[in-house]
């Protein structure tokens, strides 16, 4: 099976969907793609043995830990879901083109080499294919701790003898230059303000991980943070549980949505979604609060609603693919804004294939509900809209079968194995 993202073979491999009746049973949900590369990433800023857990049996974690041992780092699985990543100090601050391409969460090494090692070197980071996502908050937020930047034939390589600290205002709350301006602030000199940061659950993870460290970090969880510098020898390696997916959660809540019947979703928190659980009741959907996770049922066709993503605590654009598909076949007409990616709209063909009535325009989509879809051959072109297509499947007459699955690879552990535990007619086909 080729895994590889971007790239495919003659013969690739595919995943096999039909419509089926309710589902049933339970599923757990494992860790965050979006926390644990991010934490990984942090174990560079401390010698030492770190331990994670709750780790996802994903691609993006393998390429993230081959991306890691090129720096210098030692990796090994201990069990299943846990990792350890040594960090003996030999690290060499220059990040593999080849790797680097392979995934966006690779510019979260930046913050932390250049503040322990004072110089880095790494291409301009690959990952989905959804829109322009350009580094310059990134850029910005660290000149203003004192760095210099040469950005030249693909590369970034930033230069800092000594970061210090900064009042740095983002005009817009990015996770990932909020991720890198944290993971830097730690190791510079003096006091770092971050105004307009992100609160994503991944971000407040990521503090409570650097904190165990011995990092000192004021208003996690909220808009401002105060960063207080540390040296270097004031951090220690930690072991760290990684907080569950949220956007995998909702998944299979859209798949009970779309399908029927009543699931439990354990690991599964409320207070991670409580925005789009509440979209997700708009449309039909019972959610229950229950000891471990979280009781989802959908008996009736589900209802229209109108969708629009905002920052964090708002819906992430993460979820529109999947709540795109379950307003497919809604009863009644939704419009769907997306204020943050405008460029995400690529599987709305995908969906037309499979008979959803979509239209698009700029940042906008309508979609006027059809009682079913017709199962066809589609395509993932990211890691949600993979998922979205598989949920697809199920509200579609026939047979759906989806290519691309590389993608899904990147960011779900074993999405076939856990839909078909709860009754769904799904397969996995490998080539032979």
């Amino acid at each position: 099976m080729n895994t590889t993202p971007g790239r495919s073979t003659i013969a690739e491999a595919a995943i096999s969907v039909r419509r089926t009746g309710p589902l049933s049973g339970q599923v757990k949900v494992p860790g965050a793609k979006n926390s644990v590369l991010k934490l990984m990433a942090a174990s560079l800023m401390t010698d030492g043995t770190t331990h994670l857990s709750n780790v996802p049996g994903i691609v993006d974690v393998e390429i993230m830990s081959e991306l890691l041992t090129a720096l210098g780092m030692r990796i090994e699985t201990l069990s299943p879901g846990v990792m350890s990543l040594t960090n003996t100090g030999a690290i060499t601050p220059v990040a593999p083109y080849e790797l680097v391409e392979k995934i966006r969460a690779s510019i979260n090494v930046l913050g932390p080499l250049l503040a322990r090692f004072g110089h880095v070197r790494l291409a301009l980071p690959g990952g989905d294919d959804f829109g322009a996502r350009p580094i310059d908050m990134h850029i910005a937020g660290l000149e203003a701790m004192g760095a210099t930047f040469k950005i030249s034939h693909g590369d970034v390589e930033a230069f800092a003898d000594r970061l210090h600290g900064a009042d740095i205002a983002f005009d817009f709350p990015s996770v990932g230059a909020t991720e890198n301006i944290v993971m830097a602030a730690v190791l510079a000199d003096g006091v770092t303000r971050i105004n307009n940061a992100a609160r994503e659950p991944e971000i407040i993870d990521l503090c409570e991980f650097l904190i165990a460290m011995g990092a000192q970090i004021l208003g996690v969880g909220t808009a401002r943070l105060e960063i207080i510098g540390v040296g270097r020898d004031d951090l220690r390696p930690v072991s760290h549980v990684t907080i569950p997916d949220r956007i995998q959660a909702a998944t299979y809540m859209a798949a009970v949505a779309v399908a029927g019947g009543e699931i439990l979703i354990t690991d599964a928190r409320r207070d991670h979604m409580e925005v789009v659980l509440t979209r997700f009741g708009d449309m039909g959907c019972q959610i229950d609060s229950v000891e471990g996770g979280l009781r989802v049922s959908a008996n009736e066709r589900l209802r229209s609603t109108d969708v629009a993503t905002l920052p964090y605590p708002g819906i992430a654009t993460d979820y529109k693919p999947l709540m795109i598909t379950m307003l497919s076949v809604a009863e009644g007409v939704s419009i769907v804004t997306e204020n943050l990616y405008p460029g995400r709209f690529r599987y709305v063909e995908e969906l037309q294939r499979l008979g959803a009535d979509i239209r698009t325009s700029g940042h906008h989509a309508v979609v006027r509900g059809v009682p079913r879809l017709s199962g066809a051959p589609v395509r993932a072109h990211d890691i949600r809209a993979g998922a979205a297509m598989v949920v697809a499947g199920l509200a579609a007459e026939g047979e759906t079968t989806i290519s691309g699955i590389h993608h899904i690879d990147r960011g779900y552990e074993d999405l076939v194995g856990r839909l078909a535990s709860v009754g769904a007619e799904i397969t996995r086909i490998d080539p032979g």
